[in-house]
């Protein structure tokens, strides 16, 4: 029967072979090279549970010692003597390989492939000691190695709390520390590169750029970094203004131009690119402006009919994403706007459906649906009536290639005629059931 090996017993059987290979090339130890040694120095860590420290002494030499560490030539200094005892070391190797250091005279040549945490220990003990060449190689080995993100967060940590000479930090923390000028340019690096993203040419890229821009802008909205409502605004006009010019500079083309399939591709783009700007603005609970802003394009509206369905699809989406949003409560416009919204956008919507399902990014038939339904039950009954009329008509002669809303036809039919609720006196709602 096997027994598990005691953890502590395991921890000092570990510390143990990291001192004894820290020791096993140590110079103090070669007496050809540095002569008989001087001072006695023992390192002890800390008690655990019923063991004793972990000790281990070193023969070490005076002129090393005060020459190379402050600390070691006030406390030999002081005390007279040629022994020196620390006590309670959080990391008795470590120590001992901060000792070994101050015997060699290329100091980044011994720190090569360490990793970041184990040069982060050197350091703190040697800004204990005041080793300052030890310091000094462990500050440039930072500033010069790729650091992960936990690394990263562990140098600023350390250094923040070992309390080193700002100038000599700040070296280090260059790449990570910005200017107090930074977060008032993330306005103008963004638009930079939202147009860029914007007017990219390979889709792919374009694509992939959207996505990295939006999952950085979720994460600056958690820190607190904001992206003003005009700059966002600004570039949503932009969107705007190109997909009117495209849609303007389309119509009556030749179908017999050769060009006229790439032309018309880059309607599909520029819907696209609005699409990732409204989602953007919905995200940061911007979006309100927007609903007033799409409803207004009746001329957007007029040349949408004109375009072939497969490129104008993408439009379409707009005005889904809109009703989505409407009707999960992530935008809150008054009962006007969002009849206005309805009137301009909704036929088009239900033209373009059939494709929408098929053609580009796939969408989730059940989420417009029910956006849909949502947005219309939020208005006025007669208006609902109309819009849902309408509706039954159309879903009649169109079926799957009609949005399904009939869930909103069976809560406004009752709301009409089974259930009628009557204002009384004092704004109180009464609510009677029309008897069959």
């Amino acid at each position: 029967m096997s027994v598990d090996p005691n953890p502590a017993l395991e921890a000092r059987k570990k510390l143990q072979e990291r001192v004894s290979a820290a020791l096993s090339q140590a110079p103090f130890n070669i007496s050809t090279q540095w002569g008989p040694a001087d001072v006695t120095l023992t390192v002890a860590g800390r008690a655990e549970a019923d063991e004793p420290p972990f000790r281990v002494t070193l023969d070490v030499h005076l002129r090393v010692l005060a020459a190379k560490s402050r600390f070691f030539s006030d406390k030999l200094r002081r005390s007279g003597t040629h022994s020196v005892e620390i006590l309670e070391c959080n990391d008795v190797a470590v120590y001992v390989e901060a000792v070994v250091l101050m015997y060699s005279a290329e100091l980044k040549t011994k720190l090569l492939g360490m990793a970041v945490s184990k040069i982060l220990a050197l350091l703190k003990i040697c800004c204990a000691i005041m080793f300052e060449d030890g310091i000094r190689a462990c500050l440039e080995y930072l500033e010069a190695v790729p650091w992960s993100e936990g690394e990263e967060e562990s140098v600023v940590s350390h250094l923040n709390q070992l309390q080193i000479d700002c100038s000599r930090a700040e070296t280090v923390l260059q790449r990570v520390v910005a200017d107090p000028s930074t977060s008032s340019r993330l306005e103008s690096v963004f638009l930079k590169l939202s147009l860029g993203v914007l007017q990219a040419k390979d889709e792919k890229a374009r694509r992939e750029m959207k996505g990295l821009i939006s999952r950085l802008l979720k994460e600056d909205d958690k820190d607190g970094l904001d992206i003003s409502r005009d700059v966002l605004y600004q570039l949503c006009h932009r969107c705007l203004g190109s997909l009117v010019l495209c849609l303007s500079g389309t119509t009556g083309l030749d179908e017999s131009r050769q060009d006229r399939g790439a032309i018309m591709a880059e309607i599909s783009r520029e819907a696209e690119n609005m699409q990732w700007i409204l989602g953007i603005l919905i995200e940061r609970n911007l979006g309100e402006e927007f609903v007033d802003l799409w409803a207004d394009q009746k001329e957007l509206a007029l040349l949408h009919s004109k375009i072939p369905t497969m490129y104008r699809h993408e439009i379409s989406k707009i005005t889904a994403q809109l009703c989505i949003s409407i009707g999960r409560g992530q935008i809150l416009v008054p009962k006007e706007t969002r009849f206005a919204l309805l009137s301009t956008w909704l036929e088009p919507l239900y033209d373009d459906f059939g494709w929408m399902r098929i053609g580009g990014k796939p969408v989730d038939r059940k989420l417009i649906e029910e956006g849909l339904s949502q947005t219309i039950l939020t208005l006025p009954l007669p208006q609902q009536q109309s819009f849902l009329v309408k509706w039954f008509d159309r879903f009649l002669n169109k079926g799957d290639d009609c949005p399904n809303i009939q869930r909103a036809f069976e809560i406004w039919w009752r709301r009409a005629f089974v259930k009628q609720y009557a204002i009384e006196s004092q704004l109180q709602l009464a609510v009677c059931d029309i008897p069959d």
